[in-house]
């Protein structure tokens, strides 16, 4: 019978390529698609077999569905640390929507959850429904701000936070496909300063 250390080796074995599988399927997705993407294509990113692939996935659906949900995963981390500073201010706001522009233009899996939730129709497979988390986050942060008097009593948080998040995603895909977002950071800012009536 194996040792308690030996399965734990194990363990953490299966755990590392499990990640490894899902770093190289984010790439993959972040740059071809789902459509396009292949079992192989994977595979072939993680230098490894299709039969250690399948071995802990049944198949591209179930490889997408997890970096999905790893995106929103990766989402709340970039977040946290943001979070740690005043949440009735609207500077924590803006710092929220600045943190996950950066996301956008160097993590993997930002870019490939984003382009999954574009691609559900081709995806049969549950998906996370997008952006309700986020969504309630942000109508939180400007609760608190129109309660300590950061945003005119007339702006409703809910509303705003529905406009900020339909604009932040838009602009990171019209980011993408003209400049392959090196200008996501930029074009966020101008939300910022076009639709957060600050006070």
């Amino acid at each position: 019978m194996p040792t308690n250390d030996t399965s734990h080796l194990k363990q953490e074995r299966a755990i590392q390529t499990r990640r490894t599988i899902l770093n190289a399927a984010a790439s993959v997705f972040a740059d071809t698609g789902f459509p396009a993407v292949t079992i192989k294509d994977v595979a072939d990113k993680a230098e490894m077999t299709k039969g250690a692939v399948y071995f802990h996935f049944a198949n591209k659906e179930a490889i997408a569905a997890s970096v999905a949900e790893e995106f929103y995963r990766r989402l709340n981390e970039i977040i946290a640390p943001v979070l740690e500073d005043d949440q009735s201010s609207p500077a924590t706001v803006v710092n929220v929507l600045l943190a996950v522009a950066q996301g956008f233009r160097e993590d993997d899996y930002i870019k490939a959850g984003s382009r999954l939730q574009i691609e559900r129709p081709y995806i049969k497979s549950e998906m996370p429904i997008p952006y309700v988390g986020f969504t309630d986050l942000l109508t939180e942060l400007l609760e608190s701000c129109r309660k300590a008097g950061n945003l005119p009593e007339d702006v409703d948080p809910g509303a705003l936070a529905r406009v900020l998040r339909a604009a932040l995603f838009g602009a990171q895909h019209i980011s993408w496909v003209q400049a392959d977002r090196q200008d996501v950071v930029e074009r966020v800012q101008e939300i910022i300063d076009a639709f957060l009536p600050l006070r």
